[in-house]
């Protein structure tokens, strides 16, 4: 029996890294995880959706709808959410010949 590697697994079935498919399926799943990220912050604090969103300035409905799919959200509100759960934010942008890093 032949086995394969979790990578020969994901550009067979998804496509390979670069591809549309595999652009989506990657942002997606790092929408998905940063709403669970947000989720667990949350209720480590133990706050309900409605306090976050009053400390953010949101509706509960947007705060639940972030945390199941992140993927339809302004950067600005991931901010607001990440302050009021008092987390440190990285963000790393790669260009082809620069580097970006921006810390909060």
């Amino acid at each position: 029996m032949k086995t394969y590697t979790l990578d020969e697994v994901t550009d067979k079935i998804i496509g390979k890294k670069g591809t549309p498919n595999r652009d989506k399926f990657e942002y997606d799943l790092q929408m998905d995880l940063i709403g669970k990220a947000i989720k667990e912050s949350r209720q480590e604090r133990k706050l309900t959706q409605e306090q976050l969103g009053e400390l953010v300035g949101v509706q509960k409905s947007q705060i639940s709808r972030l945390e199941s799919n992140a993927s339809n959200v302004t950067i600005d509100t991931l901010m607001k959410v990440f302050t009021a759960l008092k987390a440190k934010v990285k963000l790393q942008i790669e260009l082809p010949n620069a580097k970006f890093k921006v810390a909060r």
